[in-house]
């Protein structure tokens, strides 16, 4: 069995398009095996949206450890997250790139390019989908200083009016925001780091 075909049928597991299915054990195997990002990529645009899902929920969990894994995909991630629609079977699929989004350096217009999405999915049904939206925005506004006010306005208007875990991620992720990001890290010459893996899951299948 090829290793694309290998790891679609290890991510076709699951009683329904959002369920976790065998995505822990695929994280596992990308951790060990960073070059099979390249695989599960391409399966972010399978025809089935529960393989779509679990692809970029095991991307997600393993790039929580690893960021760098996502480093030569990020053009991969900007397409995606743009063409990622509004349909509630790719709920998952959202806000797993919006969680990644962040976690691998960008260029101001890409910082810019992926706000843009991000603030579309602030409207989305789910509230999974709006909490890491949050993260993702407070991750963007790190490499690009200039989004810091906007991500600093939402995160204070969805930490009083959101849901219990968008005002409970809001009011972290305000606290890490009050940080320099790593574009203003690297003119001070200080040590870089990332935000933290947000704790959004509803289980992992909401």
């Amino acid at each position: 069995m090829t290793k694309n075909a290998e790891l679609r049928a290890l991510l076709t597991e699951g009683r329904h398009s959002l369920s976790v299915g065998r995505t822990r054990q695929v994280a596992e195997m990308l951790t060990a095996r960073p070059k099979l990002a390249g695989t599960l990529i391409e399966l972010l645009w399978d025809d089935d949206p529960g393989i779509a899902n679990r692809a970029a929920d095991a991307l997600e969990r393993a790039s929580a450890c690893k960021p760098k894994i996502l480093a030569p995909w990020k053009d991969a991630l900007l397409g995606r997250m743009a063409d990622a629609g509004t349909n509630n079977r790719a709920n998952k699929l959202r806000w797993n790139l919006a969680l990644m989004i962040g976690r691998t350096e960008l260029t101001i217009p890409e910082t810019e390019r992926a706000a843009a999405v991000l603030r579309g999915w602030l409207d989305d049904k789910s509230s999974i989908v709006k909490t890491a939206v949050l993260h993702g925005l407070a991750d963007l506004s790190r490499w690009n200083p200039a989004l810091r006010a906007e991500a600093l306005d939402t995160l204070r208007v969805l930490s009083r009016s959101g849901t219990p875990a968008m005002r409970a991620r809001g009011r972290i992720l305000l606290k890490t925001l009050e940080k320099p990001g790593p574009a203003e890290r690297k003119k001070r010459g200080a040590p870089d780091t990332l935000t933290g893996r947000t704790k959004t899951r509803s289980n992992d299948h909401g």
